[in-house]
């Protein structure tokens, strides 16, 4: 049975939060609305949501901290909501595990679309038609598992978020192949063309740090410089 997907908003904004509970309700998410950081992880450990929205700039605990918490406890879909415009800013976000962002001030219908996206590469609230599972990708030793959403590296598995296995799920669909970062966003991110390339690099760290044994010298994603990235061909046997 189809269940509408859970969202955490956490935005200490009155009128900012009610607008975007109005926007994500308007798609059938079923919304709870916290109004700074600690509400946030109680509430978090508590409704397991699908996804969390959070505001960067919050009371008592910021976003980027309860992002970085969160994040060593699931792998939910975390999209950071943030005044900090800066290229640093941003990927320092993402490099504590945020999956997306977005700078203020914003559309609530490119929200809603954001939210969507992860939603769908996570695979959550999405009723997958008769016959339509995909294929679970081998290459070696790694599995990816659309499916079940599920990363496994020598039967180990490992929590990765949505951004994460779109990178994987890229890489191992054509493992001989390097991948540009661009065709990296592109592929695995479905993003518009603003956002930077260099957040590949942040998830890629992300990767390296959770599936290597060595992330100084990485097995699975390995740079092909002046190119980008692909599989190694350690991985492909």
């Amino acid at each position: 049975m189809w269940t509408a997907p859970r969202i955490l908003v956490a935005e200490d904004d009155p009128k900012q939060a009610r607008l975007i509970r109005i926007y994500l309700e308007r798609e059938g998410h079923r919304v709870t609305v916290v109004g700074d950081g600690r509400q946030a992880l109680e509430r978090a450990r508590a409704l397991r949501p699908d996804l969390l929205v959070l505001d960067v700039m919050m009371p008592g605990l910021d976003g980027l901290d309860v992002c970085r918490v969160i994040r060593a406890e699931a792998s939910v879909p975390i999209l950071l909501l943030t005044a900090r415009s800066t290229e640093d800013d941003m990927l320092l976000g993402l490099d504590l595990g945020a999956d997306d962002y977005l700078t203020k001030p914003y559309s609530p219908r490119v929200l809603t679309a954001r939210v969507r996206a992860l939603l769908r590469r996570a695979g959550v609230g999405v009723v997958p038609a008769a016959g339509s599972a995909e294929p679970v990708l081998r290459v070696g030793d790694l599995e990816v598992d659309p499916n079940r959403f599920e990363v496994r590296t020598g039967g180990r598995r490992v929590e990765v978020t949505a951004k994460e296995f779109g990178i994987l799920q890229t890489l191992a669909a054509e493992p001989t192949r390097v991948f540009t970062r661009a065709q990296i966003l592109e592929l695995a991110f479905g993003f518009d063309h603003h956002v930077l390339e260099r957040t590949v690099d942040a998830h890629v760290m992300n990767l390296r740090r959770k599936m290597e044994q060595d992330p100084a010298k990485p097995v699975y994603v390995q740079t092909v410089y002046g190119r980008g990235y692909r599989l190694g061909p350690a991985v492909e046997g």
